[in-house]
C-alpha cells in the first residue's frame, strides 16, 4: 500500500488540453517523513510510520517527542501504513511526487459533522405523503415489533449524530500532480471540511 498524509485545501476545476472542465479536488502533501519501521521478525507484520505537518517541542510531551528523536522536529500527525510498498528507510522524506505515476487514489478523512438529525435526512427515508390530513410527514413511525419479541433491534435506522465518522471515497482520478506546489489535484469530492488532515493512498480497486 502507497500511503501520504495531506490536507483538503478546497475545490477548483481545471482545464485539459481538450478544453474540458474538471472539477477537482487540491490537496496539499508537504514533506511526509518516515519516522519508524515496523518488521516481522520484531513486530509480527510490516508497515511503515509516516509522520507530517510539524509541531513546536513545547507542545508535545517528551514521551511523544522521543520517536521523532535524531530523526526530524515533532510531528502533529503520524500514521501507520501496512505493508508499505515503496523501498524506504527511516529519515527518509517523502513528497507528492509519489503519485505521479498513478491513475486512481482512495482518499480517506473524517466526513464533515451534520448534528444530530430525524431518520428522514439521515437515512434518506422518503416519509409519508405532504397532502393535507395525512398525518404522517417526516416522522419515523414505528420501530418495535406487534408481538415478540416487543422490542426494537441493535441497528435499527432511527435518529441520531450524522455525520463525523471516518470515511473514503474510492477510485478518484488523478488529474494533475504539481510538484512546484506540492498540490495533489483528484476528480470529485473529498470527505471533510477544508483545511482537514486526509490520507491519499494508491488505490485498492484500480
Amino acid at each position: 500500500m502507497l500511503g501520504l498524509i495531506g490536507k483538503k485545501v478546497g475545490m477548483t476545476q481545471v482545464f485539459d488540453e481538450r478544453g474540458i472542465l474538471t472539477p477537482v479536488t487540491v490537496i496539499k502533501i508537504e514533506s511526509n517523513v518516515v519516522v519508524a519501521e515496523r518488521t516481522i521478525d520484531k513486530n509480527g507484520y510490516s508497515s511503515c510510520v509516516i509522520g507530517a505537518v510539524d509541531v513546536k517541542k513545547k507542545h508535545v510531551t517528551k514521551p511523544y517527542a522521543g520517536q521523532f528523536k535524531e530523526i526530524c522536529d515533532p510531528k502533529k500527525h503520524l500514521v501507520e501504513m501496512r505493508d508499505f510498498e515503496a523501498d524506504v528507510s527511516i529519515g527518509d522524506v517523502l513528497g507528492v511526487d509519489f503519485f505521479k505515476d498513478i491513475a486512481f487514489v482512495d482518499v480517506e478523512g473524517t466526513s464533515k459533522g451534520k448534528g444530530f438529525q430525524g431518520a428522514i435526512k439521515r437515512h434518506n427515508f422518503s416519509g409519508g405523503r405532504a397532502t393535507h390530513g395525512s398525518k404522517f410527514h417526516r416522522g419515523l413511525g414505528g420501530t418495535g415489533m406487534a408481538a415478540s419479541p416487543s422490542r426494537t433491534f441493535k441497528g435499527t435506522k432511527m435518529a441520531g449524530r450524522m455525520g463525523n465518522a471516518k470515511t473514503t471515497i474510492q477510485n478518484l482520478r488523478v488529474v494533475k500532480v504539481d510538484e512546484d506546489k506540492k498540490v495533489l489535484m483528484v476528480k470529485g469530492a473529498v470527505p471533510g471540511p477544508s483545511q482537514s488532515m486526509v490520507i491519499v493512498k494508491k488505490a485498492k480497486k484500480k
